[in-house]
């Protein structure tokens, strides 16, 4: 097979370690020891090892190292799972290749190995550019650490830079949130991701905040009096003790501020949460997006491969005692497996397409389901058209910037496997 013919694949790799876990933390993350992590990625590399010769028609076109907290690791790791990746598969020439990194673990020497390594783009979780903000999320880091290890990013020679922040959180207001925003655009990033807290169940914000409020992805909001927050959270601690979420008119406000003020600073805005100078959207996160098929490696990973989702075993014990070698090695690391219906994957065609802010194809939706669009989805289209949620340009549909506001509901209106 020839790489022409060759399937693109994505590869996501999983490092489940950070050097201390934030308050709003719900990812598979937890602090270990140094001979913990060298275990862990010498199993990886295995995993790795046996993944890539399974693996022969497809060409690796992106790479995303995540967490957690890649960075904890000592380089010299990451550099060894970046070879092992490019011996086990068929990775082009210019992949795209990013690691998380947080301040407050990263060293200059650090993002020397990682450029050596291959590793072309760096992801910097700031948060908040105010560090009484930082504090309440429970950061490790100031920003003035987060500057040093941008200016080393630079040094180092990543000529692409993301930059995570987040709003909504406690004790935010839109000033803070402006003051954010100027500083970090200051700095002249490839790229910029604007995301919304949200209360996870099963995290220290939601003994907080969380009991009996709802907050979702397109909009958080929190309404004083819906959670009882009166009994001490693990920390001995009650609600009235922290800082007050915004409420949801200010929220909105830094909802639309975000996207007016990134437009001005010259960055697009290409998906809902994400803002990137021209030629700089993340090509992981679009392949993500678009349903290119991914791969995900180590502890708790989740792929999408073959019409098939699957995650990872998520139990670090059974993860370290897994033997590759062995015949039924996939079935003992994928203990969840499912193959999507074919409406399932009309769902998530428009679920994930319809975050772009181009939208998606009718000449996609039939080349991959082989029917129209309209046949399917067409009364659903012509209403929230109508109700101005949507625009139809062509062969392209799209949220309007109320959709975008409202994408919960809108999306919402595209199940078709609902009970």
């Amino acid at each position: 097979m020839t790489k022409k013919q060759k399937k693109p694949l994505e590869l996501y790799i999983h490092i489940p370690f950070c050097a201390r876990k934030c308050l709003y933390c719900d990812f598979l993350s937890f602090r270990t020891l140094a001979a913990v992590h060298e275990a862990y990625v010498e199993q990886l590399i295995r995993e790795i090892e046996a993944e890539g010769a399974s693996c022969q028609e497809y060409q690796v076109v992106t790479v995303f190292i995540g967490g957690g907290t890649p960075s904890v690791l000592e380089p010299e790791l990451i550099r060894d799972v970046c070879l092992a990746v490019r011996r086990a598969f068929d990775v082009a020439q210019d992949a795209e290749i990013t690691i998380e990194v947080n301040p407050g673990t990263l060293l200059q020497n650090k993002l020397h190995i990682y450029r050596a390594a291959g590793i072309n783009r760096v992801s910097i979780g700031l948060q908040s550019a105010d560090n009484r903000e930082l504090e309440n999320l429970g950061r490790i880091h100031s920003f003035e650490e987060f500057l040093k290890s941008f200016q080393c990013a630079r040094m180092a020679g990543f000529a692409n830079i993301n930059v995570d922040l987040m709003s909504g959180i406690p004790g935010q207001t839109l000033e803070s949130w402006r003051n954010t925003l100027k500083k970090v655009t200051m700095l002249k990033p490839e790229h910029i991701s604007a995301y919304s807290l949200i209360i996870e169940e099963g995290t220290p914000f939601w003994d907080r905040y969380g009991a009996g409020c709802e907050k979702t992805a397109a909009k958080s909001a929190h309404q004083p009096g819906t959670c009882p927050g009166e009994a001490p959270d693990r920390f001995g601690l009650r609600r009235r003790d922290y800082p007050e979420l915004p409420d949801e008119e200010e929220e909105n406000r830094i909802y639309h501020l975000t996207r007016t003020f990134l437009a001005e600073q010259g960055y697009e805005r290409y998906e809902i949460s994400n803002y990137a100078r021209p030629g700089f959207a993340c090509r992981h996160n679009v392949g993500y997006w678009t349903e290119v098929e991914y791969l995900g490696l180590g502890l708790g990973a989740s792929s999408f491969l073959g019409g098939c989702r699957f995650c990872n075993e998520r139990d670090l014990e059974r993860y370290l005692g897994l033997d590759f070698a062995a015949e039924d090695w996939a079935e003992r690391l994928r203990p969840q497996f499912t193959r999507l219906s074919r409406e399932a994957r009309m769902e998530e065609f428009m679920f994930l397409g319809l975050r772009m802010i181009r939208g998606i194809s009718e000449i996609d939706f039939v080349a991959t389901f082989g029917v129209k669009l309209d046949s399917v989805y067409g009364p659903v289209i012509e209403r929230l058209v109508k109700n101005g949620l949507l625009r139809r340009e062509g062969v392209w549909l799209s949220l309007t910037e109320w959709g975008m506001d409202v994408s919960n509901f809108v999306l919402g209106e595209f199940l078709l496997t609902s009970a």
